[in-house]
């Protein structure tokens, strides 16, 4: 996070000394900064110089209801991938005609309510699926406009649990089917099949990927033109990853932009992008306690009072967030340092420290890029509740969401 710095060895968001927030809340909890992603999204749209993509907001990423009114005051729209994210987006304010709807397993009773809302695209993933579409439209009277997304049979440089685009993985159809489908499209008298999707993964650090995937969406498009078919949006996905450590790779959006630019001149098409953790990501912290310091033959386990119930990526997808204190120690651990959740499982590790400023029980850490997949990947494993959410916009902050009470839970 841009927006958070050392200050005379106290970690500081903004102006304000994050000790002098933790002192009146219950840990865990996490913060995000509304600043942070304010400069996102003008990086982001600063890299199109020549036209105006529409951004539909991955809300699988982050799901807090001020975080989108902040995104929607921005003009962002949303990809949506269940009828929970689709309404919580319409209850933030954003407009139906600014949501497309993903996801390889809509249901009969998501794909009706994403009809009736009038959304901007449903994007099918399936034969099955279209077929689908195209009866509730007919039950409904209503003529729906559809995209297809197409698996591109591209392997992104990514953790394989968040690849999409090659066809090993379930999402999208293959372009062999598209064109059969295409070529078909008068036994669906009520569905448009107007938006091309694709989506190759996550967390993807290369630009050049996308020079792939934007020259096989040309050779489509021609080829589309020749079956008298015209597409009239293409949605590229999202997938643009950040670096959770400081000395990591970023993503050059500016190169990026450039690509698009040279398509969309070529193309002269309108553009959707679906992008979650390039405008979340780095906006979000955990700050945990120190419960214990636990020494062992070759290390010490910082035991948090976070575990990855309240933050699973590195449980999943053994992706680790950078950890720094919230106060500075000019002295450092002796041997190296392992930072661990509570849970009862041995997978509750946020990563392995050397040089790590020294820790005492009761001291505060800050697991850092925690705004996208933090707590929208959060559970009551363990009966542990979900945790409090805060929102800082500039010197302001505020509660956004309340920790769950365990009466409640159970």
């Amino acid at each position: 996070m841009d927006f958070l710095k050392f200050k005379n060895k106290k970690l500081y968001i903004n102006n304000i000394d994050l000790k002098k927030i933790v002192k009146k809340r219950q840990t865990p909890f996490y913060l995000y900064s509304l600043d942070q992603i304010r400069k996102n999204i003008s990086l982001v749209r600063s890299s199109f110089k020549n036209f105006n993509p529409l951004i539909c907001y991955a809300i699988k990423a982050n799901s807090n209801l001020d975080v989108l009114k902040e995104l929607k005051n921005n003009n962002l729209g949303a990809d949506v991938v269940s009828i929970g994210e689709l309404k919580l987006a319409l209850k933030a304010g954003i407009s139906h005609e600014k949501i497309v709807f993903s996801g390889v397993g809509k249901t009969y009773e998501e794909i009706k309510y994403a009809i009736q809302k009038r959304i901007l695209s449903i994007n099918a993933e399936s034969i099955n699926e279209i077929e689908i579409i195209d009866k509730i439209s007919k039950n409904l009277n209503k003529k729906t406009n559809i995209g297809i997304r197409i698996n591109p049979d591209i392997q992104a440089k990514t953790n394989k649990k968040i690849a999409t685009g090659n066809r090993a993985n379930k999402f999208g159809i293959s372009i062999s089917e598209f064109y059969k489908i295409i070529k078909n499209k008068k036994k669906f008298n009520n569905i448009n099949i107007y938006l091309l999707s694709v989506h190759i993964g996550s967390q993807i650090k290369d630009f050049n990927v996308y020079k792939k995937v934007l020259t096989l969406i040309s050779k489509i498009l021609t080829k589309l033109k020749k079956l008298n078919h015209i597409i009239d949006h293409v949605d590229l996905g999202g997938g643009m990853g950040i670096p959770y450590f400081k000395n990591e790779k970023k993503f050059n959006f500016n190169k990026f932009g450039e690509l698009v630019d040279k398509f969309y001149k070529k193309e002269k098409i309108k553009i959707i992008f679906e992008i979650g953790r390039f405008i979340t990501g780095n906006s979000g912290v955990l700050i945990s306690k120190v419960i214990y310091v636990k020494k062992i033959k070759d290390r010490y386990f910082i035991i948090l009072d976070a575990g990855m119930n309240d933050m699973a990526r590195s449980a999943i997808y053994e992706a680790f967030h950078e950890i720094i204190p919230l106060v500075k120690n000019s002295k450092k651990f002796s041997k190296k340092v392992e930072f661990v959740g509570p849970i009862c499982e041995s997978s509750d590790t946020f990563g392995i420290y050397n040089d790590f400023s020294l820790l005492t029980e009761n001291d505060y850490a800050c697991i850092t890029n925690c705004g996208a997949y933090g707590r929208t990947l959060s559970s009551n494993y363990n009966m542990r509740p979900f945790i409090e959410e805060i929102v800082f916009d500039k010197n302001l902050y505020k509660t956004v969401r309340l920790r769950q009470k365990i009466e409640d839970l159970i």
